[in-house]
């Protein structure tokens, strides 16, 4: 049997599975792994783009959209892999692309997930990193995400200045993780309360918790558009992220340590709402108030909180990228 399942999660994406698919067959090693697609209830012809186009690739049928979170729990029960990728539907992945990430984590044992360097999907030359996962991401000490080569919306150009090995992280990415199946399947996989966004970093956080590493790995890069499901401005987006960051944060941290955070997130929160409101972004504003009104009614789910801070552990955990970011004018890692 082979070692690695790829699996794409895909709802209503047949022209993303058209123009991505062919790449991630054509750059996959077929001794190393099996590309599956996990068909997210979809209610467009992407079924029939699959049976008809790529008949060779396994599919998956969920009945329903279940969600990133759930769809993917659900796929990786159905499927008997010792390594599991999970894989955007609008990822590009270049030939070679899994060697270097399976061989890294036979290598260390010690390491439960690993992603690779994330760069856009563009048609130009230009290198850039891609916002959802660039070289590798941290949290700040008031629980923002951010990535080497990513800072809230400020993104470098990969220069190969964060090329220098393999890199130990806090989390990696959702486009493309690469995770230890039996350990997935261990911490509980993806919180499908969170349904989308943010349930990648929840779950290299509860990884880090059972004790392995998330590790980025810069011999591997893939390519991705981003947005191909949920497009940035989405006021559905703002909702799920703000919501999402809220409950990580609660369930992840130490109950006295966790409340002192969210007290002061909440406070950045209400600017961000004002912000919006400032810029007429009404949608988004609605969405912050939301995404705070849903986080008072779902914490209570959550009731066996850590009793250690893997933040304060980690330099990166006490850096405060909001003052960097906007009153130090610091927009590179």
């Amino acid at each position: 049997m082979k070692q690695v399942a790829v699996i794409i999660l895909n709802w209503n994406g047949a022209a993303l599975l058209r123009r991505y698919l062919p790449t991630v067959l054509a750059g996959t090693d077929p001794a190393l792994a099996d590309v599956i697609v996990a068909d997210n209830g979809s209610t467009d012809d992407s079924r029939q783009v699959l049976a008809t186009e790529f008949p060779q690739v396994k599919t998956l049928v969920l009945d329903r959209n279940y969600g990133f979170a759930e769809g993917y729990n659900r796929a990786i029960e159905m499927t008997q892999y010792a390594y599991t990728v999970l894989l955007n539907s609008d990822v590009r992945t270049p030939d070679g692309w899994l060697n270097p990430l399976l061989s890294y984590m036979e290598a260390h044992p010690e390491v439960g997930a690993v992603q690779p360097k994330l760069l856009q999907d563009r048609d130009d030359d230009r290198q850039m990193f891609e916002y959802a996962g660039a070289a590798g991401g941290y949290i700040d000490c008031h629980g923002y995400p951010y990535c080497r080569g990513r800072l809230f919306d400020a993104i470098e150009d990969d220069h190969g200045q964060y090329d220098d090995g393999p890199k130990s992280i806090f989390w990696a990415t959702g486009a493309c993780l690469m995770v230890r199946s039996e350990l997935y399947r261990r911490v509980g996989g993806l919180d499908k309360d969170f349904f989308a966004h943010m349930e990648e970093i929840d779950l290299c956080w509860r990884i880090h918790l059972a004790g392995s590493k998330v590790m980025m790995v810069p011999a591997s890069h893939v390519y991705h558009l981003g947005g191909g499901s949920l497009p940035k401005n989405n006021p559905r987006k703002t909702y799920l992220n703000f919501r999402n960051n809220l409950l990580l944060l609660h369930k992840n941290l130490p109950r006295s340590e966790g409340k002192r955070m969210l007290l002061v997130r909440r406070l950045y929160d209400t600017l961000a709402f004002f912000m919006a409101l400032a810029k007429l972004h009404g949608g988004d504003a609605k969405a912050i108030i939301r995404a705070h009104r849903d986080y008072r009614t779902m914490r209570g789910r959550y009731t066996c909180q850590p009793s250690t801070n893997l933040l304060h552990a980690t330099a990166e955990g006490r850096r405060n990228i909001v003052v960097e970011y906007y009153l130090l004018r610091r927009k590179r890692f």
